[in-house]
């Protein structure tokens, strides 16, 4: 067993970052740089030359120009044979690693011996201007080169240099400073990109029937059912009960989809003519880009295809033409679903495919990637340890990477980013990586990013326009336990754009209204998202610089879903600590009845013959109660986000036979055959239970919310509606109100909807502790 580590390790630490928050006036919908610390830096816009001499003996001129800072030296391309080159690029040396206080910008001659020199331009650095957006970018100038001696040269270099801050539009593709021992093959994986996941949708397939099929043994009945594919996206129907050459199944099939559409449907209707042996009766391949998209639960109109058969001739395949099979499909986009790609505990976007179909924000989120400190080396170079880290931000279908700080355990990124909020009751993950393709870029074998650790917060949990400024802890589960990475440090502020339309939300569906009218099955669920998952991995990885496949698994939490023993545990535990209060009131009333204390038995005695006398007075009590509870709760609100925690996830006293058992490969890589046969169907059966218990835990920990105030809108909500009951039902006969309340209830289902009740919505909406669990 593990010793617990000491709390305050994995604390929360609450922060005062020198950030320009709260002097800063600001546009709501841009993004002023005020959660983070002001960094300045020295850009040079090395725009073009003009007029520049030839060198070699043939009156030609390979340029390019070295901007020489101190030790800090960065260059340009060169061009070949060119006398007025163009480069607009844009050079940044930190302020804070500045030991020169002259400039020089050189302009060279490309050669294959020594470089020759052409020319200089020479700046003082205290009289370079400063520069503030939003003001405009400072306007390029000529300037005459010099020779070493200060003496006038031939040629004019166009130049733009200023001092500015990370807010300058020109700092995310600058060349950095901190960035110059890495090589020009790799400055496009360090530097910080902004990408989106791809549109997702739901392809539905009802495969109604089919006709006049041609098996090749007409002296059999058929046994004929519909395999359909999308990518490595493969499904199939069952057989056919009418074993005949017109079999009928009136299945639905489901698929993940992303725009811009690549894979086809392709659906074969095959025949099982023996054991493991199938026989392709026909063919139809349909496009995606000329499917329905349907918005609502209205049916799609049916439509035959007609079914190719390929038949392969002295080893080709060729498609035969002569062929009168027809398969009757109905096919449909669903814009009227949210793609479901994280869990939805902790998704960040709850809105669905059809762009139609969204809803105003609500809101906005800033969040400021101020520094991380503490880091724990990550692999070794040049004999000593060392970590170029970056940060990965997800929320909705905007990520983000900040750029990569190279060598540095304690690295400051100061950037800040913006997101729209259309539901306060989803969650950003931040991520912390060490970057592994600096050096050699894509070309460095099987390299990966590693993980440093990750942080989810909660909006909900979040007061309107209030600055959060913390260091989280990073944690990381190994082999030898929990482990401690480093700590990062955010701001993070969520502004309310509309309270009233905020509060409504409350009362809507978590999800939208197509998946209670057609609600997909747990195991459709588990399958459709682990599929959205991948086809967002590999999306992302094709971008440039690639997002990696590693990386958007760990902040998609992909194998979240596996069953292990410490998880199970925590649920358990849990669930113990909710029912703990059901427990304690059973205790009290057991010591009523048993008069442990006769004061306090007689006091509830008359209390009960009080309520029964005038029992129009319980309900105004009770809700009267709650609210007095909540309101004395609301001084101990909590004040901070919340943050992985070890102990309610068991992690600092998880056995090592269990972290062995949950860092085993599935299927598992034991030795024995049985073993492993029954350790699989435990772990796949205990994974679906370990689901279960944690649904029930996090309904326990919603109802206990109601009055923690670790939502305050949504407390705020339940504790005017007790009160108003309060009032209401103390000038509402009894009688009446448990009439409406039996007709309500037992009201006939034609006056009954599909969708979740407004307090069955409000209750979904509720935070629970699921996102504190690492």
């Amino acid at each position: 067993m593990h010793k617990p580590a000491d709390p305050f390790e994995f604390a929360l630490k609450e922060t005062s970052p020198n950030i320009g928050t709260g002097s800063v006036m600001r546009d709501k919908l841009s993004c002023t740089y005020d959660l983070v610390e002001q960094m300045q830096y020295l850009y040079v816009r090395v725009v073009k030359a003009k007029d520049l001499p030839g060198k070699d003996v043939t009156g030609g001129l390979d340029p390019y120009v070295e901007v020489k800072l101190g030790n800090y030296k960065g260059l340009t391309k060169h061009f070949e044979k060119k006398s007025n080159p163009q480069w607009n690029q844009v050079f940044a040396f930190s302020k804070e690693r500045i030991q020169a206080s002259v400039l020089e910008v050189v302009v060279k001659n490309k050669d294959v011996v020594v470089d020759d020199f052409v020319g200089r331009v020479m700046f003082d650095l205290n009289e370079i201007p400063k520069r503030v957006p939003p003001d405009s970018p400072l306007a390029p100038q000529w300037y005459r080169l010099e020779d070493r001696k200060g003496d006038r040269a031939k040629g004019e270099l166009m130049l733009a240099i200023w001092m500015g801050t990370q807010a300058d539009e020109a700092f995310p593709d600058a060349w950095h400073s901190d960035a110059a021992t890495v090589g020009p093959e790799a400055v496009a994986n360090i530097r910080s990109k902004v990408y989106l996941s791809p549109k997702l949708w739901y392809v539905r397939v009802n495969v109604i029937e089919a006709q006049d099929l041609v098996p090749t043994d007409k002296s059999r009945y058929p046994e004929v059912f519909v395999k359909a594919n999308i990518g490595v996206q493969f499904l199939r129907t069952r057989i056919s009960q009418s074993k005949t050459v017109n079999p009928m199944w009136n299945e639905d099939l489901m698929f993940v989809a992303a725009e811009p559409f690549e894979e086809p449907l392709v659906l074969t209707v095959e025949d099982r003519v023996g054991p493991n042996k199938d026989e392709i009766l026909g063919r139809c391949v349909i496009p995606l880009h000329i499917v329905q998209r349907r918005l609502d639960h209205k049916p799609v109109n049916t439509k035959w295809f007609n079914l190719e058969k390929h038949v392969v001739v002295e080893g080709e395949e060729k498609k035969e033409t002569k062929f009168s099979s027809r398969i009757q499909l109905r096919v449909c986009l669903e814009g009227g679903y949210h793609v479901l790609d994280e869990s939805t505990h902790y998704s960040s976007d709850l809105r669905p495919t059809a762009k139609q179909l969204w809803k105003p924000s609500i809101g906005i989120l800033e969040v400021g990637i101020i520094s991380a400190q503490g880091l724990m080396p990550m692999k070794t170079r040049d004999g000593r340890g060392t970590t170029d880290a970056y940060c990965v931000a997800k929320y909705g279908q905007k990520w983000i990477r900040t750029r990569t700080i190279v060598d540095s355990v304690a690295p400051r990124w100061n950037e800040q980013y913006i997101w729209e909020v259309f539901d306060p009751c989803t969650v950003i993950t931040v991520g912390v990586f060490d970057n592994g393709h600096l050096h050699g870029g894509d070309k460095s074998g099987g390299a990966k990013d590693s993980r440093i650790g990750k942080v989810r917060i909660r909006l909900s949990i979040l007061e309107a326009d209030r600055v959060y400024t913390h260091f989280y802890p990073l944690l990381v589960l190994q082999n030898s336990g929990v482990k401690k990475m480093g700590e990062l440090q955010l701001a993070v502020r969520f502004t309310s754009l509309s309270l009233i339309n905020m509060l409504c939300m409350y009362s809507q569906p978590l999800l939208p209204k197509m998946h209670y009218i057609h609600p997909l099955s747990v195991t459709q669920q588990d399958s459709l998202r682990h599929q959205a998952m991948q086809i967002v991995s590999m999306r992302l990885n094709r971008a440039e610089p690639p997002l990696r496949k590693e990386v958007v698994e760990y902040m998609l939490d992909v194998d979240s879903h596996m069953w292990n023993m410490r998880r199970s545990k925590a649920n358990f535990f849990r669930i113990t600590k909710v029912l703990g209060g059901l427990i304690a009131i059973g205790r009290w009333f057991d010591q009523i009845r048993n008069w442990r204390n006769p004061l306090t038995s007689i006091l509830i005695h008359i209390l009960f013959i009080i309520l029964v006398i005038y029992p129009e007075l319980i309900l105004p009590t009770i809700f009267l109660y709650l609210f007095l509870i909540g309101i004395w709760n609301f001084r101990r609100r909590p004040r901070h986000p919340s943050h992985m925690d070890t102990r309610l996830s068991h992690a600092d006293t998880a056995h090592p036979d269990e972290l062995d058992e949950e860092f085993d490969t599935f299927p598992t890589s034991k030795s024995s055959d049985i073993v492993k046969m029954r350790y699989d169907r435990l772990r796949s059966i205990a994974g679906k239970v370990q689901t279960v218990v944690g649904d029930l835990a996090t309904q326990g920990e919603r109802f206990h919310n109601l009055l923690s105030w670790r939502d305050t809108r949504a407390t705020t909500l339940f504790v005017t509606f007790c009160l108003v009951a309060a009032l209401v039902l103390y000038v509402t006969p009894f009688q009446v109100v448990s009439l409406l309340i039996g007709f309500y209830v037992l009201r006939h289902p034609r006056f009954r909807q599909k969708y979740p009740s407004v307090p069955f919505n409000y209750f979904k909406r509720l935070p629970a502790r699921v996102d504190s669990i690492l």
